[in-house]
């Protein structure tokens, strides 16, 4: 795993904030006839988070619209800060950053799409898997060697957790 960020940058953040759709998972959504949703999750994402918040570190996804399968998802993984049904990610994420105490460079964001692309610019590492679209890849600092839902998630808590050492 390589990193042209510096490790004083990663050993700044406190929090890590994420998309879901595309970040988490590979950005499919299967929908039944009857309306019920699944959605895949990596085990290896899921675990880097349980290991951040272990270290402290906190965690938040920021998803653009409300699903089920998410807050099963997020309430599984412990996750203490679940915002759903925000466009306006660079909000969503400067709001929880202020109710935590937190400047941008404390923060790390990771989307995959160009309303995630504002939040990615304000974070202190902003990251953008490699099959994102083109704005957030443009706005990203680190772009991790896995997919989105296999593992890009893990990618950075390694980082930020190899930087605490």
């Amino acid at each position: 795993m390589f990193s042209k960020i510096p490790k004083a940058d990663w050993a700044r953040i406190r929090l890590f904030a994420m998309d879901v759709d595309g970040v988490l998972t590979d950005g499919t959504v299967q929908v039944f006839s009857d309306g019920r949703e699944a959605k895949v999750f990596s085990i290896l994402d899921g675990m880097g988070l349980v290991k951040l918040a272990r270290a402290g570190i906190a965690v938040a996804w920021i998803s653009g619209r409300p699903s089920e399968a998410t807050s099963t998802r997020a309430r599984e993984l412990k996750i203490p800060h679940l915002i759903q049904g925000r466009t306006d990610k660079a909000v969503a994420l400067q709001e929880l950053a202020t109710q935590l105490g937190l400047r941008a460079e404390e923060c790390a964001y990771m989307g995959d799409d160009d309303i995630d692309a504002p939040a990615i610019t304000w974070a202190g590492i902003g990251a953008a898997p490699a099959d994102s679209m083109p704005a957030p890849l443009a706005a990203a600092r680190f772009v991790p060697a896995r997919r989105a839902g296999r593992g890009a998630v893990r990618e950075v808590c390694e980082h930020i957790l190899a930087a605490r050492d």
